[in-house]
């Protein structure tokens, strides 16, 4: 299935920035890869702005109008949801809260362990997230939330590397089923470098060295 314009310029982006690199790797979880996406790369005002219509679409997509707060674990995704919650504000045409946790609960001054837009009981949340690997963050994410007593929906990432999670399964496929809540991403790696080889940006070779370790790793 051809991807969507949002998907497309945002396959681009990433190309054109360097977030999204191709050689030899070693990822944080120890897994060797021939290719690494860094969305830290995006770090001007237009890459924030074409990153949050790319979150803002999909969760459109995925959870419609009603999104009360966009939530972006620490550090990385601090950004995120900031960008996200700026794309879907513009779409649904409402004012949209985002929020992110501290990595230590902050025992003075305003406290807590959050910060940003007010996470009661109800209020409907989605999070945000970079990358999905084996998806031990987001795991993270969402049993920090669970004593807020939020309307969790479910969760976002940028690029689905479409490798095993912490068994045998797709990672996406097991978060989904452990955690009950749908877990998508903007792209699938294997989407995004099949459009940048059509779209003559990288050559079917290493398009095909990515193809065959996503085929190994899953």
């Amino acid at each position: 299935m051809p991807l969507t314009a949002t998907q497309s310029d945002f396959v681009a982006l990433l190309h054109r920035r360097g977030a999204l690199r191709f050689g030899e790797f070693t990822l944080k979880s120890g897994r060797a890869s021939p290719y690494f996406i860094n969305t830290g790369c995006l770090h001007e005002g237009g890459d924030i702005e074409r990153l949050g219509q790319a979150y803002a679409a999909t969760i459109q997509a995925c959870f419609g109008n009603d999104v009360a707060v966009i939530f972006g674990p620490a550090y990385k995704g601090i950004p995120l949801a900031l960008a996200a919650a700026l794309g879907y504000e513009r779409l649904v045409g409402r004012p949209v809260g985002w929020a992110y946790d501290r990595k230590e609960a902050k025992d003075h001054g305003d406290g807590g362990s959050f910060v940003g837009a007010p996470l009661k009981p109800g209020t409907s949340v989605v999070i945000v997230d970079d990358v999905l690997t084996a998806g031990t963050a987001l795991r993270e994410s969402i049993a920090k939330l669970a004593p807020t007593g939020v309307n969790l929906l479910g969760a976002i990432v940028s690029v689905d590397r479409q490798e095993r999670g912490l068994s045998d399964r797709p990672a996406i496929a097991e978060l989904t089923e452990q955690c009950g809540l749908p877990v998508t991403a903007i792209v699938t790696i294997v989407e995004a470098v099949e459009h940048l080889v059509a779209s003559g940006k990288l050559p079917v070779e290493q398009a095909q060295r990515v193809q065959a370790h996503v085929a190994q790793a899953r």
